[in-house]
Formats: structure tokens, C-alpha cells, sequence
């Protein structure tokens, strides 16, 4: 039988090996005997959830590029919104996570993304921008209770030791969510009447009320689930101290250059997902056309994939490119799967470092414009980033005990960079194009690369796990 033998502490406390019955507790297993599984399987609901919604947001710049004709900087209105959702409302968010408990922040969080999924029902009557940012605005906010509780509580639903396997395990879940986000947003945002005139607009709501109904449920659920309020270690001790003397979370610095960290993966992130469609109709080499035949009838799951653009090449159309992006989600959710059993095996700081100078690379290369070999390395960025913010989350909050809260809180509020940064990456494409816009996510990515491998250094600890194997297979 396989043996572990895991490190967990700082060095200040002398690399204490953890009790060996410990070690062979199950992941979702507490100190105390508990189990509490079913809490962590309520819990990638929530994961889904927001992978679901962020995944719709993605598909839907290009909608309003067309229905407005806006430029791609302009267009970024929606991720600014959606991310500004995140900063407001991640203090408060971590506030009350404090003062209601994991499952009183759940539920608040639900019931706002509710309220944010039954808006778009007057929007789409309003038919303004401005109506459908508050929408997507509001759900943001709500979205941002549930990440600032769920990922911190995933940390500590078990072993110490398996911290980063679980948030990255129920981010796989979220994986899911992403996967079929595009789907659902291509097939009601890229809708034509039988005349061919587009229906977009007029079905946007759809999807969003049936997220407000299945939050409602949600919530309920919830409100009479076991949810434990357990603490994280407090390693560095920040719990013992007095009022006075008590230290701050910022005199930690591998806590605050995970929220710097954060805010730029976030940044690169979003980048890459909004622009994603814009990339695939307007860099992509022209599709051969056996592909698709000129006179080839357009029906079935194909329909609509393909048109015939401005310079006069077959290319992929709007609703070929939504459908893609689940492809690209596909490879970040083989990415997170796959991350997590790496993760097993692996120092997380290690593995965080070397994923993003692999995506460093891939920017690189589609910044060369290299034809299809650039294509195929816009899909591996998503496999490359599919750990990295689950990773710098659990790298961030680290040994903060009580304090894992408010800190998680910031690094969810790190996710206004991307509100930022892909109006920068917009603007960079206005000027040249979509391909030159990549230099953008590719310095961010160069970021998170530093922040993993200088981790250790950081937080003057070995690793957040750290797993040796011996004695058998």
C-alpha cells in the first residue's frame, strides 16, 4: 500500500510531520470523524453555477458588437460590469460571510443572483444597454457571496493536506458550468426568426430567468442542509494574538501578492475568454472549403457555422465561434481534472509556475500569427489556466486561520482586473489586431509565473502540500 507523508506547516513551526492517522483520513473527512461529503457535493452546485454564468457572459460581447455596433473596447462594457460586480461586493461579501456563517452568506448570495437572473425579464422590454449591464452587474455581485464562502469552505471540508486537490476538484465542476455557459448563450443570443432576422435580443432573458428559478431552489435547499462553520489552521498563529498586537493579513506577503497575482490571471482571463469569438471570425486562416461546400445544404448541428466574410474567405460565423468556446472550456475542464490528480503529486507553487510559462509561451505564438498552430494554442491556454486561480486561491489564504475569510474576500475582490484589462487587450486589437492583443494576457501570465515559483520564499513554508510517496504502488 501507498504511504504518504505530508508537510503542511511554515518552517517557523520546524516542519512538523503531520500524526500518520491523520494522513490516511479521506478527503472529505474531519478531525473529529465527521464526514462531510454531502456539504462539499452541495457545494459544486454553486461551482457550476458561476461557471454557467461567467460562460454566457463570454458569448455575449460579440452579440452586442453586432446589435450595437460597438468596437471591441466598447464591448468590454460587459465584462466591466460583470467584474465590477466582483469589487463591490467582495468586503461586504467577506463581512457578512463572518457574520452569518458559511450558510447565511450562501443564501444571501443566492437570493441576489436571483434577483440579477429575474432582471433581465424587464430588460429585454427596456431593450437599453445600460439595463442589461445592471443585470449582469447584479448577478456579479451575488456570484461574488458564493465564491468569497465556497472556495475558502472547499479548503477546509477535510485534511489539511488535500486543501488544493478539493478547490481545484469542485473548480473542475465549475469547469462543467463553463463548458455549457457558451452553449446555451449562442443558442438564445445568436437566434434568427425563420426570415433570418436575428432574435437575440429578445430571448436574452431566457436563460438568466431559468438561472433565477434554479437559484431560488438552491437556496432552499441550502436552508435546511448541515453546513459545519470550521476554521482554517492558523499556522501563523494570527488567531492567539491579541487586538493590539494581532498581525495583519498584508504583513503576509505570499497572501498579498496572490491578490496582485490573482487580479492579473483574472485579468488574462477574461481577455482571452470575451475576445474569443472576435479571435475565431477574424484570425482564423479561411476554412477550406471542403468543409463546407458552397453548395452544400446548411442543416442539422452545423447549420450556421460557416459564412462567407468581408475579404471574401469562408470563415466561421458568430454561432460556430459560441460553440467553439465550449471546445476551449472542454480543454479547461480536462485541464482542472487533470490538475487535480497533478496536484496529488505535485507542490502546487510548482505546478502553478510552470502552467503559466506555458501560457506565456502559447501567447507568444499567437501573438507570431502562425496560422492554425496559433488556433490550436488559443485552446491550450485554457488548459493552462484551468488551475491557476484555484491555486493561487489556496497558496493565498494559507495558514491565515480565522483570518481566511476576510482574506478570501480580497482575492475575490482581485477579480476587477477583469474589468480592466480586456479593454486594454480591446484597445490594443482596435489599433492592430486580435492577435497583437494577446501580448497583453501574455505579461500576466509572466506574473503568476514569478508568484509560484517565488511562493515558498513567500510564505517561508515548504508548500501548502507537499506529498512524497514511498513504499509500494
Amino acid at each position: 500500500m501507498e504511504r504518504a507523508t505530508i508537510e503542511t506547516k511554515p518552517r517557523a513551526t520546524g516542519h512538523a510531520r503531520m500524526d500518520p492517522h491523520t494522513a490516511r483520513r479521506g478527503m472529505f473527512v474531519l478531525g473529529d470523524g465527521r464526514k462531510v461529503a454531502f456539504t462539499f457535493f452541495l457545494l459544486v452546485f454553486l461551482f457550476a453555477l458561476w461557471g454557467f454564468c461567467n460562460g454566457m457572459i463570454d458569448v455575449m460581447d460579440k452579440h452586442f458588437q453586432e446589435e450595437l455596433h460597438l468596437n471591441l473596447a466598447q464591448s468590454a462594457w460587459v465584462q466591466f460590469a460583470h467584474y465590477l460586480g466582483y469589487f463591490l461586493m467582495a468586503i461586504p461579501a467577506g463581512w457578512l460571510a463572518i457574520k452569518l456563517g458559511y450558510k447565511g452568506g450562501i443564501i444571501a448570495g443566492l437570493l441576489m443572483v436571483a434577483a440579477g437572473g429575474f432582471w433581465f425579464i424587464p430588460a429585454s422590454h427596456i431593450a437599453q444597454f445600460w439595463a442589461f449591464l445592471l443585470g449582469v452587474c447584479v448577478i456579479a455581485a451575488g456570484l461574488t457571496f458564493l465564491e468569497t464562502i465556497a472556495n475558502p469552505y472547499t479548503t477546509v471540508l477535510g485534511p489539511p493536506q488535500y486543501a488544493a486537490t478539493r478547490i481545484n476538484l469542485a473548480q473542475s465542476i465549475n469547469g462543467i458550468g463553463l463548458l455549457l455557459g457558451p452553449i446555451a448563450g449562442g443558442a438564445f443570443f445568436y437566434s434568427k426568426n425563420a426570415a433570418g432576422i436575428s432574435t437575440g435580443s429578445e430571448r436574452l432573458w431566457i436563460p438568466y430567468a431559468f438561472i433565477g428559478v434554479i437559484v431560488v431552489i438552491l437556496s432552499i435547499v441550502f436552508f435546511f442542509a448541515p453546513m459545519p462553520d470550521i476554521e482554517m489552521e492558523d499556522d501563523y498563529h494570527i488567531d492567539e494574538s491579541t487586538p493590539d498586537a494581532r498581525q495583519s493579513i498584508w504583513s503576509h506577503p505570499h497572501f498579498w501578492m496572490a491578490v496582485l497575482a490573482q487580479f492579473l490571471y483574472v485579468a488574462a482571463q477574461a481577455g482571452i475568454f470575451s475576445f474569443f469569438i472576435n479571435y475565431m471570425t477574424s484570425q482564423v486562416p479561411p476554412v477550406p472549403t471542403s468543409w463546407h461546400p458552397p453548395d452544400a445544404p446548411a442543416s442539422g448541428f452545423f447549420a450556421g457555422w460557416f459564412e462567407t466574410h468581408a475579404n471574401g474567405a469562408l470563415g466561421f460565423s458568430s454561432k460556430a465561434a459560441s460553440n467553439l468556446a465550449s471546445l476551449g472550456f472542454l480543454c479547461f475542464l480536462i485541464g482542472r481534472f487533470t490538475g487535480s490528480a497533478i496536484l496529488k503529486k505535485f507542490t502546487p507553487y510548482k505546478v502553478l509556475g510552470w502552467y503559466s510559462v506555458a501560457a506565456v509561451a502559447l501567447c507568444l505564438l499567437i501573438f507570431a500569427k502562425l496560422g492554425w498552430v496559433s488556433v490550436a494554442c488559443v485552446f491550450l491556454t485554457y488548459f493552462f489556466m484551468s488551475i491557476m486561480f484555484p491555486t493561487i486561491f489556496a497558496l493565498g489564504i494559507f495558514g491565515l486561520g480565522q483570518s481566511a475569510k476576510k482574506a478570501s474576500s480580497f482575492i475575490v475582490m482581485a477579480i476587477m482586473g477583469g474589468a480592466i484589462l480586456p479593454k486594454v487587450m480591446g484597445a490594443v486589437a482596435d489599433r492592430y489586431d486580435l492577435s497583437r492583443g494577446f501580448i497583453v494576457p501574455m505579461l500576466c501570465f509572466a506574473f503568476v509565473a514569478l508568484y509560484g515559483f517565488i511562493w515558498p520564499r513567500l510564505s517561508n513554508a515548504e508548500g501548502a502540500v507537499r506529498v512524497s510517496t514511498s513504499g509500494g504502488h
